[in-house]
């Protein structure tokens, strides 16, 4: 329930989670990209690999302690909005932070932006969070997992089938929390994020939450969780 009290105690507990997503993104992800530079690795690769930790060590954790501590959607809803404006400022001033940003798209803050918009959407049909935070899951481990994969065999973006398969692995045993549903969203995660003409970090989510949404309303029996 979104009351006064409860955003009280969501925002006192998102500072130290606030404070976290900072240290994963100015400190881990750049030791990352600093580190895979040191390695061999080309700037470009280096600056992915850097995005990547980003996906799996801030969104994803994050996303993953929504069920089991926050009590409304309108904290977590605003904290993505922070962090787009966070990312979106240094591309207007042309002051990227290099280690994971590049002038050519701004990617990182659809990705703040869709992780805010299905947590709380999702919330309004699932107090649970699991309905909004599955697909956020999908986009931060799955998309994080398949983008280092291909990355450490070609270091470069690429759509190659390795890391797909990583995805799906990945998105399936996080898709397995909504039993068959799950599953099946898993899968048009993946097929989605092939897909060149879009970012994936739009159509991960937007499409694995609309698979979800319509088993979780017309088959609620094969959205169970499996484990």
């Amino acid at each position: 329930m979104i009351t006064k009290t409860n955003i009280f105690y969501d925002l006192i507990l998102s500072i130290p989670i606030f404070l976290w997503v900072l240290f994963i993104t100015q400190f881990l992800s750049k030791w990352v990209s600093n580190f895979a530079i040191k390695k061999g690795y080309p700037k470009d690769s280096a600056t992915y690999f850097g995005r990547k930790i980003i996906h799996i060590f801030a969104s994803g954790v994050v996303a993953l302690l929504l069920p089991f501590f926050f009590k409304e959607p309108l904290t977590p809803f605003l904290m993505a909005i922070l962090l787009a404006v966070y990312t979106y400022l240094p591309h207007r001033m042309s002051r990227l932070f290099d280690w994971f940003q590049v002038k050519e798209n701004i990617h990182e803050v659809n990705f703040c932006l869709m992780w805010g918009i299905v947590v709380f959407i999702g919330w309004f049909f699932d107090k649970s969070f699991w309905l909004g935070v599955i697909p956020a899951l999908f986009m931060s481990f799955g998309d994080g997992i398949t983008g280092i994969v291909r990355n450490l065999r070609y270091q470069k973006r690429t759509k190659a089938w390795e890391g797909s398969l990583a995805m799906l692995f990945t998105c399936i045993l996080i898709g397995l929390k909504m039993g068959w549903a799950g599953i099946v969203a898993a899968i048009f995660a993946t097929i989605f994020e092939k897909f060149e003409f879009i970012d994936d970090n739009i159509s991960i989510p937007i499409v694995s939450f609309l698979v979800l949404l319509f088993f979780f309303i017309f088959y609620p029996q094969l959205a169970i969780s499996i484990w």
